[in-house]
């Protein structure tokens, strides 16, 4: 998972780093002193052709269009992008010897080297061939699209935590099959996004993928509503506000920690994330706006509103897709609103069921997950009603880390920071940054304690 919004440091100043001067000379032909200014006529051209006139060109000539290779080279992301988006490349057409994302992990000179990285594998690029020399695992059975060779060692040594940890994620078949799941659906962008941008959680987006491809297949589905619960600084947040940005729909976030009747959660504004428009609409308006139209609305910290009573507004909504905000009032249609709660309820049965098992450093099997979600869900029965529980489509349980993820996310803070002052960092120091975070994590804080310690780090290195 990416680490949550924060603003950079802002009194660290990394830019000298990375800046290039280049220097133009003043004149490419300098004119001499004793230049012959002699003006000379033109040679008179014969009669016979003085009527000659050289024909107008029919068509300019055409400026080739950007390749993939020269978007990779000029570190351009939003390039890359394009390119990949507008179907002039695909993500594993060869760039000379080898494929574009060999060609972009081998390029020692990239300073957004990760987030081209993770635009590639967002769009398909194959790493079957690069896996087994930058984890050190045995390398998947099925064969590689690209013909990639392994990386040579100085190349995989030179890579941070975070882009070894994606590119593993890309050729896992945890992530491919789940992904596999959304891809003639109208949800197929979240996976584009969330595997690439949201670290660890596996087995929540696995079965969040589930949930959306089922739903996705129904005529008369009742309305998507989505409980993300655990502890704190797991990701919970970052995918509920991701959500709607990622399919491009208006979304609407309540901070469910001020509403303290119905009238208020109506009447609430949006909170908005970076990934949300500004607005003045409150949520009934936002509905009204937005009727049976494809739109998200997040309830933030949903168990912590002051009076449980309020959340029975939500009865009807939740499972008939039909909405009245006061009585009289003419119904409103909302059976296409995505309902994303968060909440912190379950987060001891989290850490029991983490601490029980066998090997912690291992993505947990989907029977264990399933295991997991069949506890949790009784737990926020008691505490938010089972009536209202029972209309949740999928209650998701967010666990602790790996300390691959954790590298990863801890790497990742480092570039949220620095930016591309971070692509300029030796492999030592970004290495010696990242230990450090590792030894400052709190479980009970989650990525929010290695983005404190990384941003600590840079500011005593000052």
């Amino acid at each position: 998972m990416r680490s949550a919004d924060h603003s950079p440091v802002s009194d660290v100043d990394h830019a000298s780093a990375s800046r290039l001067s280049l220097s133009v000379p003043p004149a490419a032909f300098p004119i001499e002193e004793d230049d012959d200014y002699t003006i000379r006529r033109p040679v008179s051209r014969p009669a016979s052709s003085a009527s000659y006139v050289l024909p107008s060109p029919s068509h300019a000539i055409a400026t080739p269009r950007p390749t993939l290779m020269f978007a990779i080279a000029s570190d351009d992301v939003e390039e890359v992008r394009r390119v990949l988006e507008s179907g002039e490349a695909g993500p594993n057409d060869p760039v000379g010897p080898q494929s574009a994302l060999s060609f972009a992990l081998s390029n020692d000179q990239l300073k957004n080297k990760l987030e081209i990285v993770k635009t590639l594998l967002a769009y398909g690029a194959d790493p079957t061939g690069l896996t087994q020399s930058i984890t050190g695992q045995k390398q998947s059975r099925r064969s590689s699209t690209s013909g990639d060779v392994p990386l040579p060692a100085p190349v995989v040594e030179s890579l941070d935590p975070a882009t070894k940890y994606y590119v593993a994620r890309a050729d896992d078949p945890v992530t491919r099959k789940a992904t596999g799941l959304l891809n003639r659906s109208f949800f197929r962008p979240l996976a584009r996004g969330l595997n690439y941008q949201l670290i660890g959680q596996d087995r929540a987006l696995e079965q969040l993928y589930r949930v959306l491809s089922i739903h996705s297949q129904q005529s008369n589905a009742p309305p998507v509503v989505v409980m993300l619960c655990g502890p704190s600084g797991l990701g919970k947040s970052f995918l509920a506000h991701k959500f709607g940005a990622l399919l491009d729909v208006p979304t609407h976030t309540v901070n469910m920690t001020a509403i303290n009747t119905p009238r208020d959660l109506w009447q609430s504004h949006s909170l908005s994330s970076r990934d949300e428009e500004p607005t003045d609409q409150n949520l009934s308006d936002f509905l009204i706006a937005n009727e049976k139209k494809r739109c998200v609305v997040v309830l933030d910290e949903i168990e912590k509103v002051q009076d449980e009573k309020t959340l029975w507004t939500l009865l009807m909504p939740w499972e008939l897709g039909r909405c009245s905000f006061e009585a009289g009032g003419r119904t409103v249609d909302t059976r296409n609103v995505v309902w994303i709660g968060t909440s912190n309820l379950g987060h001891d049965l989290v850490f029991e069921h983490h601490d029980a098992r066998d090997n912690v450093q291992k993505t947990m099997a989907r029977e264990e997950y399933s295991a997991l979600m069949a506890l949790l869900r009784p737990r926020i029965s008691d505490r938010l009603g089972a009536s209202l529980v029972s209309r949740i489509t999928a209650m998701l349980p967010f666990v602790p880390f790996t300390d691959d993820e954790k590298r990863a996310l801890a790497a990742e803070s480092l570039y949220s920071i620095m930016g591309e002052g971070a692509g300029t960092l030796e492999p030592s120091v970004v290495n010696s940054i990242v230990n450090g975070a590792l030894a400052d994590y709190s479980i009970l804080e989650g990525a929010r304690s290695l983005y404190r310690s990384v941003s600590y780090q840079l500011v005593d290195a000052i």
